[in-house]
């Protein structure tokens, strides 16, 4: 059962270091806004945001009916499609133009996007079954890290594919090294036939719980999970889709090794995926996400101010980390209130938030940067955003209970380790 287990992990952690692609966009986005003597195709910012900022979209739209396809028919088919159309996405994506915006539009923004979807949408739910429920975080930490921490090999590939072949070239090559690379480790990622967590003698008096999305919607803590999670995507996948170009606005073109601050991106954010899951599994949730909220809203605001190579690793390491942590906390979170059983539909559902922060950050940050020639006004919106993501959190975090006969009001503070409120 361990040795599968870990098969299942390796496997999906494979899986979303192909899925990845998507972080590393920022490569493109920056070649895409060159001229056209450069190698570039004369986008605007906005232009180039596009199709990241519609993956994003059809990414977390396709994680509910990818959340219940897998639950129905299994992970294996399901993350099969998700490589096969991340590939053809790609490839779709090559036959972009400086007048032809609306192939990497389709291509990488949909069709790309909703491979990313259907493969992500496998990987994790299938690997968790295979453990018992206090290793939830380290096992989620462990798959999603392959997508953090995959810009750390696409990044510079894909700069030496830009610089060496072009823009369509480069789409190219990666569509079909991943067609190939994807489908095959989806090949191995399947469910237990009994999950590890029902092997486990039942403790007295605890009630499991196997929850359905109706159930979920029902639940007051659904609806405060998934802003905290729109909030907190908001920021990091703004500074993620625009990392490379914010290097050049904010050095004055000094610094020319934008792609190295993807890939450190890259290692925080899957570095945060592991070290917060292991984490949350022994201080609980919300004290994990409380402190990760406060340390991505200090990035925020503190980051108008980095234009030195020092000022933008730090920048790319907590804000990195801590969008990485969030990658591990949230699904974590969902297994810990409404279990296993039907995780692949319930954190599609919870993983809408992260999809509505995915657009709107990018989409934000392109334009303020288009209108005023800065992203200082990006950064501060998402700073106050990751703040209410915190307040929300510590909310999460205090039990109030009323005692008529008494006339006491109790308020209890944190709850069962592995659960992210009392």
């Amino acid at each position: 059962m361990n040795r599968r287990g870990w098969i299942v992990v390796a496997a999906g952690t494979g899986l979303n270091l192909a899925l990845g692609i998507l972080y590393a966009w920022s490569m493109f986005s920056k070649q895409l806004v060159e001229t056209v003597d450069k190698g570039g195709f004369g986008w605007t910012k906005t232009q180039a945001t596009l199709p990241y900022t519609l993956a994003i979209a059809a990414f977390a739209l396709m994680m509910i009916p990818a959340g219940r396809l897998q639950d129905k028919v299994g992970p294996r088919i399901v993350a099969s499609a998700g490589g096969v159309l991340t590939g053809v996405g790609l490839i779709v994506a090559s036959f972009a133009a400086p007048a032809a915006v609306w192939p990497a539009v389709l291509g990488f923004g949909v069709l790309a996007g909703a491979g990313f979807g259907l493969g992500y949408s496998a990987a994790n739910p299938a690997a968790v079954k295979w453990f018992p429920p206090e290793k939830k975080g380290l096992i989620t930490g462990l798959v999603v890290g392959g997508f953090g921490i995959a810009p750390v090999y696409i990044a510079p590939l894909s700069k030496y594919l830009l610089g060496e072949y072009g823009i369509s070239a480069a789409f190219r090559i990666l569509g079909f090294a991943f067609l190939v690379v994807a489908t095959g480790c989806a090949q191995f990622i399947r469910n237990p036939e009994t999950p590890a967590a029902s092997l486990k003698p039942a403790v007295a008096g605890v009630k499991k719980v196997d929850a359905t999305w109706r159930e979920m919607l029902k639940s007051p803590m659904f609806y405060m999970l998934w802003v905290q999670f729109a909030c907190a995507a908001t920021a990091g996948l703004m500074i993620i889709g625009h990392m490379a170009k914010i290097v050049a606005v904010q050095s004055g073109n000094a610094i020319k090794v934008g792609f190295v601050f993807v890939a450190l991106l890259a290692v925080f954010n899957a570095s945060g995926r592991i070290i917060a899951g292991v984490i949350s599994d022994k201080i609980g949730r919300v004290v994990t996400l409380g402190i990760v909220c406060i340390a991505q809203a200090a990035a925020m605001f503190f980051f108008p101010h980095f234009n030195t190579i020092g000022g933008f690793i730090l920048g790319a390491a907590v804000v990195g980390f801590s969008y990485g942590a969030c990658l591990a906390i949230f699904p974590a979170a969902t297994a810990d209130n409404w279990g296993t059983k039907n995780m692949g539909l319930n954190y599609g559902i919870l993983f809408t938030g992260w999809g509505v922060g995915g657009v709107i950050g990018p989409l934000l940050a392109g334009k303020i940067a288009d209108a005023t020639g800065s992203y200082v006004g990006a950064y501060n919106i998402a700073g106050l955003l990751v703040m209410f993501a915190f307040v929300l959190a510590m909310f999460s975090y205090i039990e109030v209970s009323f005692s008529t006969e008494q006339r006491s009001v109790t308020i209890k503070l944190g709850g069962q380790k592995n659960k992210i409120a009392a």
